[in-house]
């Protein structure tokens, strides 16, 4: 990175609530999903006009991603994607967060176009989905000769910090032609040392506290979401009682140690 160069600050957020907590603690820019739990899901129309409501100038990328479990999807999921995605851009979001796989894990460039097409000259950016394919040098070629903006990346590691190394090779071929933005794992403790190693002029942090809503721990018997099998073979319910929100004072307090470095 170059020195003094400002450093774009992204914040993953699951919500409006989360949205409008980043804006007022001096973020640059939101992705705004719903079910962070899930990775990220589309988010409502709802969510994205009380943003920008509050805040009008505010740039809010919004994920259009129908489902979890990988990114090949159905026709009628590609055909929800592109109407989603209309509609967003339509109600005020600012640029839009997809990614399209075959079902081998390489990107799937017909869908991406089409993509690109409703989208136009919004900013397009090719989400986490680079982290799985087979060649990501492959996979950036075609992302750069459809004009995609840039690309969430983790290093095609579980955090930054543990893939650190291919994210400064993918700005290193990059070369300026698409825009690398590294997302997970990111920390106040860690940034000057990703900055630093890697090249980037921007970061991609989630930062939130546990909350609760004790309206459901009249029957703890009950759940509404999914499960997962443990160790023993029973069933793992999440807590219903615990959701999670951003709030302003930590995204200022990550913005104020960036602007230190």
């Amino acid at each position: 990175m170059e020195e003094n160069k400002k450093v774009i600050i992204e914040i993953c957020c699951g919500s409006a609530e989360d949205a409008i907590a980043a804006w007022r603690g001096g973020a640059d820019r939101v992705e705004l999903n719903s079910n962070l739990f899930l990775g990220g899901i589309t988010p409502t129309i709802g969510a994205l006009r009380t943003v920008k409501k509050v805040a009008p100038d505010f740039p809010v990328m919004c994920m259009v991603r129908p489902r979890e479990g990988g990114f090949c999807y159905t026709e009628t999921e590609f055909q929800v994607m592109l109407e989603d995605a209309k509609l967003l851009l339509e109600h005020g979001a600012d640029g839009i967060v997809f990614g399209f796989l075959h079902e081998d894990g390489r990107v799937d460039r017909e869908r991406c176009q089409k993509m690109m097409e409703v989208i136009g000259d919004h900013p397009a950016v090719f989400h986490r989905a680079i982290d799985v394919v087979p060649d990501w040098k492959e996979a950036l070629d075609i992302l750069i000769e459809l004009g995609i903006t840039r690309i969430l990346t983790s290093g095609k590691k579980p955090t930054v910090p543990e893939g650190i190394d291919t994210i400064r090779e993918m700005v290193e071929y990059a070369n300026g032609r698409i825009e690398i933005l590294p997302g997970c794992g990111i920390t106040a403790d860690n940034t000057k040392w990703v900055l630093q190693q890697s090249g980037v002029d921007m970061l991609h942090a989630a930062m939130s506290r546990e909350h609760y809503d004790r309206s459901c721990d009249g029957n703890e018997e009950i759940y509404f979401g999914g499960s997962v099998a443990g160790p023993d073979g029973k069933e793992i319910y999440p807590p219903e009682d615990v959701f999670k929100i951003t709030h302003a004072e930590d995204v200022k307090a990550f913005v104020e140690s960036v602007e230190k470095i």
